[in-house]
């Protein structure tokens, strides 16, 4: 069986207050986000419909906000949060978000990987 369809957000902004320590909480973060959403069924059936593949200005705009909402004090929580978002609201089959962070010195950033499938 071959691999499924997929599509790709690359570096999406999400725009967040995120840390451990308060003050880190205090000023918003920028993080970057990719986002590989797989689809049901495969590109070629969906007969260039809309309404047949995953809307991804939706989601882009979807997990922006997800991140704006609130503040919390892990990335691997607004990871979980943004892929179960992904599956349950877009009935993706699958979902990969790799969220990156830049707060380390001496680091270019730190990343969480979050896999889900249906």
């Amino acid at each position: 069986m071959p691999p499924p369809d997929e599509i790709r957000l690359s570096c999406l902004k999400l725009s967040t207050h995120i840390g451990v320590p308060e003050e880190e909480r205090a000023g918003s973060q920028i993080l970057e986000a990719d986002v590989i959403i797989r689809v049901s069924g495969r590109f070629e059936a969906m007969q260039d419909d809309l309404t047949a593949t995953i809307d991804y200005a939706a989601v882009a705009a979807r997990l922006q906000q997800i991140a704006a909402d609130r503040p919390r004090r892990l990335i691997e929580t607004l990871a979980a949060e943004l892929a179960d978002c992904v599956l349950k609201e877009f009935k993706a089959a699958g979902v990969t978000i790799d969220l990156r962070k830049r707060i380390l010195p001496d680091t270019d950033h730190v990343a969480v990987r979050v896999v889900r499938r249906v």
